[in-house]
């Protein structure tokens, strides 16, 4: 896993050159745990890390460059862009 974290995280770092490695790391993370928690809460079954994986390259290609400017409503996510 780690090696998959550090390509998403060069990867977000390409399209957002505002964020850390640190920041673009806890991005990474973050996004794929809340898509795994999200399809466990939901009841769908795991569909293995290259699924995850898919999903999370969609959501930096498509939201990476502005999440430099994400504003946290809830104190739970304050860390992204710490």
């Amino acid at each position: 896993m780690e090696s998959i974290f550090e390509q998403l995280a060069e990867r977000l770092l390409a399209r957002n050159s505002e964020l850390s490695h640190e920041q673009a790391r806890t991005w990474v993370e973050s996004l794929w745990e809340d898509f795994d928690a999200t399809r466990a809460k939901a009841g769908r079954p795991y569909r293995g890390p290259e699924t995850t994986e898919a999903v999370v390259i969609k959501w930096i290609d498509q939201y990476g460059p502005y999440l430099h400017r994400y504003k946290p409503g809830q104190q739970k996510f304050n860390h992204l862009n710490g």
